[in-house]
């Protein structure tokens, strides 16, 4: 057993992967054999993931605020503190904020055994994010 009482900063996620202001704060990243990752991060008003996927899912569970998740063919979906998203592996989709609101959540995913976390695709426009406004 190990406790942790003190952790790093948050730090600010880097712009490769997110459209505004984000920040990251790492809660598990174990050494081998364990590959899950847990982090709690927080979106500024507009912030969001770019188009991504993890190679065996990944979970959000959201604490505070109000924002959107969308799977790529799908409409937004709203999400706010208490909701838990399922996103199944190889899933094309990306989470942030509302646009007026703040939004954290517990991001959960494992590693797959290349130690490859997610694969990255391109930023979500403002109109995407617009549009994903009126859908949800």
């Amino acid at each position: 057993m190990k406790i942790i009482r003190t952790r790093p900063d948050a730090v600010a996620a880097p712009s490769a992967l997110v459209t505004g202001a984000v920040q990251l704060d790492e809660l598990a990243a174990p050494a081998s054999p364990s590959r899950v990752r847990a982090a709690s991060v927080r979106f500024a008003p507009g912030a969001r993931t770019h188009w991504h996927r993890h190679p065996l899912g990944q979970l959000l569970h959201i604490t505070e605020g109000a924002g959107l998740v969308q799977r790529r063919g799908d409409p937004a979906e709203p999400v706010r503190p208490g909701d838990t998203v399922r996103i199944e592996p190889g899933e094309w989709h990306w989470h942030g904020a509302a646009a007026t609101t703040s939004m954290t959540h517990l991001a959960v995913h494992e590693a797959a055994a290349d130690d490859t976390e997610a694969e990255m695709g391109e930023p979500v426009t403002d109109a995407e994010y617009a549009a994903a406004h009126t859908s949800a």
